[in-house]
């Protein structure tokens, strides 16, 4: 969790001394050097499940930018708002194939397949813009803490038994992450939008 915390500060300095003039988005992470350059974590391989049955690797992403979370259907709490306030920006990018999104579930034991495309089904989204992904518990809540530096456990003592961040994090295509959105506020929302915009005029 410590790491977690260090990590969203790190991403608050670095929003702060952007400014809003500034055309890159940053690059986040800690960079270790290499030949002289910057070389900053990508996000691990990965395969899954989405709610068509079909696998979803890192390969599924290959030249687009994404959007990520974590959640759990039976979240009692903050999942559907988070699932609201991404709902908007698929809704913004529906129609544009350079842009996709992966929800990944922390209880696959209760989401499975049929529950998630159930799930689909009444936000009106699909796959594969839209992939809402199963697993391994394991895989996915240490692909969240490794690669996407956000908090996924078990916690009994939790609404629902699960504990996870809400942030939302934008992924570019060379697997770095790009930006951390609090999803509950619906500011941030409107940030991540205008973030994506840059990101598309930088990478294509």
């Amino acid at each position: 969790m410590k790491r977690v915390f260090l990590f969203y500060w790190a991403v608050m300095v670095a929003l702060c001394s952007c400014g809003n003039e500034q055309e890159r988005l940053p690059v986040l992470g800690e960079a270790t050097m290499v030949n002289g350059k910057p070389v900053y974590p990508r996000i691990a391989d990965f395969d899954f499940v989405n709610q068509d049955g079909h696998h979803i690797t890192n390969a599924s992403f290959k030249d687009k930018i994404y959007i990520a979370d974590f959640i759990f259907l039976s979240c009692p709490t903050i999942c559907p708002v988070m699932t609201r306030e991404l709902k908007k920006v698929y809704d913004a990018y529906q129609t544009d194939d350079r842009v996709s999104f992966i929800s990944h579930t922390i209880d696959p034991e209760r989401d499975t397949i049929p529950r998630l495309k159930a799930y689909t089904e009444t936000l009106d989204v699909s796959a594969p813009k839209w992939n809402f992904v199963t697993g391994n518990q394991d895989s996915i809540m240490k692909l969240a803490e490794k690669s996407y530096y956000s908090a996924a456990n078990a916690d009994s003592t939790a609404p629902g038994g699960l504990v996870h961040s809400g942030g939302f994090l934008l992924i570019d295509k060379n697997r770095n992450i790009r930006g951390v959105y609090n999803s509950l506020e619906p500011k941030e929302t409107d940030r991540l939008l205008a973030d994506i915009k840059r990101l598309l005029r930088e990478q294509f």
